[in-house]
């Protein structure tokens, strides 16, 4: 007679998990609705146009949750080393190795897209932005009046708080540094603090979580803009930037990062 072992009392390390179906991951699902918001955009263009909101509601769910995210992490990676000497260093050459790679990745950028000349094909005119002309208006100005001292005078936040309500992540990320120092000169105190803020950060990353399961309807209503207002047409030209962006990702790692990666004795295996 054969027996067969009960389920229960298997090693639950030996049990084979159940794949989960390719219909339930994000990535299916924003695929899906961006063909289905391109349809809709192409018959319908009055309707894809009615859809922004839920592109633009996305968009600001995103950025809703970016400089707390950004707080957490830079706050509990500074506090957990307790040794600030050792972050002096790190931040330094850090801060370094930020600079010169990203003013390459930069040249990488803008000798590809000039090159390829991905947005060629769209003739949008601010003033047919809508009602995102004024705002385009605004950062135009801004970046034509801005210089160096006013752009290190704005990374100070008006007020703490003010750090996370203003858009600028670039000051909420130097209040997470202060608060990190902060933190870790506190000896015991800051280590109750940074206890806490590792379960907030916990609770900052599945609000993460739930904002992407939104992705599918924001690509939708996205897409279905688009489309609705610049025509079909213009699928090839967010499809040639994709290609590029992808084009100038794969070219900096393999070229440039490959090339600190072989001078730092990395190895490719097969």
């Amino acid at each position: 007679m054969k027996i067969v072992p009960d389920t229960d009392l298997v090693d639950p390390a030996h049990k084979t998990a159940r794949a989960t179906p390719f219909y339930y991951h994000t990535y299916f699902q924003v695929i899906l609705a961006i063909v289905a918001g391109s349809l809709i955009g192409h018959y319908a263009p009055h309707t894809g146009q009615a859809l922004q909101p839920f592109g633009d509601g996305f968009i600001r769910l995103v950025k809703m949750i970016i400089p707390p995210v950004i707080f957490l992490t830079i706050v509990t990676g500074i506090a957990g080393m307790r040794d600030l000497g050792a972050v002096a260093r790190v931040a330094g050459k850090t801060f370094c190795y930020f600079l010169f790679f990203s003013t390459l990745a930069l040249v990488v950028g803008l000798v590809t897209a000039n090159v390829i000349r991905p947005g060629s094909g769209i003739h949008a005119k601010i003033g047919e932005a809508g009602h995102h002309a004024e705002k385009l208006d605004k950062y135009i100005s801004k970046a034509h009046d801005s210089n160096v001292v006013d752009f290190v005078l704005n990374i100070i936040p008006d007020t703490f708080v003010s750090a996370f309500t203003s858009g600028n992540i670039l000051q909420a990320l130097f209040v997470a540094i202060l608060t990190g120092i902060g933190l870790a000169l506190m000896g015991e105190r800051g280590a109750r603090i940074y206890g806490v803020l590792e379960e907030v950060s916990a609770v900052a990353f599945r609000i993460v979580s739930i904002l992407m399961k939104a992705a599918p309807i924001g690509a939708f209503g996205a897409m279905a803009y688009t489309v609705g207002t610049y025509g079909a047409g213009s699928l090839a030209d967010l499809a040639t930037l994709i290609v590029t962006f992808y084009l100038t990702a794969i070219i900096f790692v393999v070229v440039v990062l490959g090339l600190v990666g072989r001078w730092q004795g990395f190895r490719y295996c097969a």
